[in-house]
């Protein structure tokens, strides 16, 4: 079985994990790694907003997948547009790993103790909204690249700190360099961030079988209420919106958040509804969201 994944250490890393998790479940298949180069990872001197938003990180994978090169394409969900693509469907979504942001500083112990003018680094609109609703008196500054390259710039006093997902950092045995864990009241997280996506064809019948095997219901019943959310917001990776969502009992219980990239307006909702109606939780959030004024944000 041939996996499409991008270069990084991280994207190789979490092909492995899947592979391994394909075949502990059936015996006698084999997962051979396919690796690719997307606009993302070819463009990095821009932030992501100014590239474009949707499919920067996926578009080559998917074109490998209709093209019958590979069999299956990983991604990490949170770069995956909420677009449903014409003949590929998501046959599996692993159990999804801490969601949480991370701050990294050399310096600083949190980001309460960062000095005024600070030099946070990140590229993500998600993270500079809500890093500047909580401390309008830093300055942002882009950074690209890899989690280790990022870090490594944290370290050498080009940022006072930069902002990452806890996910990346702790699947490629990097938790030591975390400075903070930010609570959800201050960093909310992409829309299935911590997860890992695994496409196919919608018609391969017995890739879907297989993928059925390492699916995690619960993940999957969480991220679908986030990019519920997302999808009525018709937002994508370069807009600042954030989900996250929780299995709790027979509940699914969500909340989302709208802000300005300046971090002066935030707007946040939140909703419930039972198992199986977890579509519906996002779409009321975005509702909500939106009566509040999101589009007015997201324009």
């Amino acid at each position: 079985m041939l996996i499409g994944t991008r270069k990084s250490k991280l994207a190789l890393w979490q092909t492995g994990h899947v592979a391994g998790l394909i075949e502990q479940a059936v015996d006698g298949v084999k997962c051979e790694q396919v690796t690719f180069e997307t606009v993302g990872d070819l463009t990095l001197d821009k932030p992501l907003p100014e590239i474009g938003g949707k499919g920067l990180f996926t578009q080559e994978l998917e074109d490998a997948l209709r093209s019958k090169r590979i069999d299956l394409a990983m991604h990490s969900l949170k770069d995956l547009p909420t677009e449903d693509v014409p003949g590929l469907t998501i046959g599996a979504i692993c159990e999804r790993v801490d969601p949480r942001d991370i701050l990294v500083s050399a310096n600083y112990a949190s980001l309460a103790e960062l000095p005024e003018g600070a030099v946070v680094g990140t590229s993500s609109t998600r993270r500079i909204a809500q890093l500047l609703a909580a401390r309008p008196d830093v300055t942002t500054r882009s950074i690209r690249g890899n989690v280790d390259t990022r870090i490594k710039k944290a370290k050498t006093g080009d940022y006072d700190a930069i902002l990452l997902a806890s996910a990346g950092v702790t699947r490629l045995d990097l938790t030591n360099e975390i400075t903070e864990y930010l609570p959800f009241e201050t960093m909310l997280p992409a829309p299935g961030q911590g997860a890992i996506a695994v496409q196919c064809r919608a018609n391969d019948a017995s890739v879907l079988e297989t993928l059925a095997l390492i699916d995690h219901t619960e993940t999957r019943i969480a991220v679908t209420a986030e990019r519920a959310f997302l999808k009525r917001l018709g937002g994508g990776c370069s807009t600042p919106v954030a989900a996250y969502a929780t299995v709790d009992g027979d509940e699914v219980n969500l909340t989302g958040l709208v802000a300005a990239v300046d971090g002066k307006t935030i707007i946040r909702v939140e909703a419930t509804g039972n198992i199986g109606s977890e579509v519906d939780v996002g779409l009321t959030a975005a509702e909500d969201a939106l009566v509040q004024g999101a589009q007015e944000l997201l324009q």
